[in-house]
């Protein structure tokens, strides 16, 4: 990479959340953040840090920081005095880990509006240890298959019923249908895209991010102009025009696996998979599942629970991994479950993505972010190094989660875009083996 590339990928960046309402005044954000190594991945017992430039001119000098392992434990923190315009902040792990690199100004004049100026004088970066070697900290449940498998037995025995209705598009070589689905104990709603003129075509399956909102269409229909059997599945038992389903559905059942709401939603994900399998213009190939956020987690859901069907999964910062990660020294995200009810830590269990990981068989392309709090990397990395089948990460060391840092993205967004090309033109993509390879 090109030295300018790398300044422009370490430049500190605003949360988009974060931007100043009008008339407040902006902090001096001119610091470079200069990796030992380019990607910010290290081996264990590597000397791991940044070199940190202040620009000439810039208004503050001193920083205060603190440098945590797995955004958790604190390694190390004080006072970083860049008065002479550069600094350095680095410890070395003798484990694998993720550091999560926080900085903020020192002498920073009152806010006039706390909760914004606190944001914007915080700045993030983040390295990976030995990201490949990361592990599960806490085993899956002994009946976490035999609970699983009665599940699916159950949903079997319920009729797909499939009902389609037509749904105007403005795509001229696409049909567009809203489609309705009998699932367990609810049904399934989303919107199928067809391509017009008749034949066989690879299937792919979009589960949705957090929320309740209704379904953009054309995230199907575009993908049907390219020759894609393309289903977009709602999280929630409602039509996929509506916003009606409760707003703190993640929370609700949470004490027990029998009533959580991720249930039906993991069980509406599989039904939603046996319906563009049973299509005729399916060509009993290829099968694709992709989400962001809680859909990068239900697509961990859905490619273990059926390892064999799925050929390629591909996603953006998946949510749920170690649901209750603080228990065991690292930082937990999305749904944010509490840890003090043992209830709710057990339940979370049989929905943790990490324990769906080591069925999945298919080739699978997973994005992460290493500042991310809502789907923090050490979790997601928990789940990923646990998959069997063929597989690459896509690392973004300057990324945040994909609502607050889409400009950070584009690695995940490149190699998306080629991965899916690769599958509609061949049925399967060639993973990068190389990609933990510190440089």
């Amino acid at each position: 990479m090109k030295k300018s590339a790398i300044v422009l990928l370490l430049l500190l960046l605003v949360p988009l959340a974060a931007r100043p309402a009008a008339g407040d005044v902006l902090p001096n954000v001119n610091l470079v953040f200069q990796p030992f190594h380019q990607n910010s991945i290290y081996k264990v017992g590597e000397r791991a840090g940044w070199t940190i430039h202040a620009l000439l001119g810039a208004g503050y000098t001193k920083y205060r920081y603190e440098l945590r392992e797995n955004n958790f434990t604190v390694l190390k923190s004080g006072t970083l005095d860049l008065s002479s315009g550069t600094g350095t902040i680095e410890t070395v792990l003798d484990h694998p880990g993720m550091l999560y690199l926080e900085l903020s100004y020192v002498g920073a004049p009152a806010p006039a509006t706390p909760p914004t100026r606190q944001e914007l004088d915080k700045m993030i970066v983040g390295a990976a240890v030995a990201p490949d070697q990361i592990r599960n900290p806490v085993p899956k449940p002994p009946d976490f298959d035999s609970f699983w498998a009665n599940k699916l037995a159950l949903l079997k025995q319920v009729p797909i019923n499939a009902r389609l209705v037509p749904t105007p598009t403005d795509e001229p070589g696409v049909d567009l249908y809203t489609v309705t689905l009998d699932s367990l104990n609810s049904h399934v709603h989303g919107y199928l895209a067809v391509p017009k003129g008749g034949g066989r075509h690879p299937a792919l399956v979009f589960y949705q991010y957090a929320g309740v909102y209704p379904l953009q269409k054309s995230l199907v229909t575009d993908r049907a102009k390219e020759g894609w059997l393309a289903f977009d599945v709602d999280s929630h038992d409602m039509a996929p025009d509506e916003a009606t389903a409760p707003l703190d559905y993640a929370r609700i059942g949470n004490t027990d696996r029998e009533t959580s709401y991720f249930l039906n939603m993991y069980l509406r994900d599989t039904r939603a998979l046996d319906f563009i399998q049973s299509r005729a213009d399916w060509d009993g190939r290829t099968t694709v599942i992709a989400g962001t956020s809680m859909g990068g987690q239900q697509s961990f859901a859905t490619a273990g629970l059926n390892p064999g069907r799925v050929t390629a999964m591909i996603v953006n910062v998946p949510a749920g991994a170690d649901m209750s990660a603080d228990l065991h020294h690292s930082r937990r995200g999305y749904p944010n479950w509490p840890i003090d009810d043992p209830r709710v830590v057990e339940t979370a269990r049989y929905f943790d993505p990490v324990n769906f990981a080591p069925a999945i068989t298919a080739e699978s392309l997973v994005a992460l972010g290493f500042i991310d709090t809502t789907s923090p990397p050490f979790g997601v990395f928990s789940a990923f190094n646990q998959i069997k089948g063929p597989k690459e990460a896509v690392p973004m060391p300057g990324s945040d989660h994909n609502n607050i840092t889409p400009q950070a993205e584009g690695a995940f967004f490149t190699r998306y875009r080629e991965a899916l090309d690769q599958l509609r033109a061949t049925g399967h993509f060639t993973p990068n083996p190389d990609w933990a390879t510190p440089r």
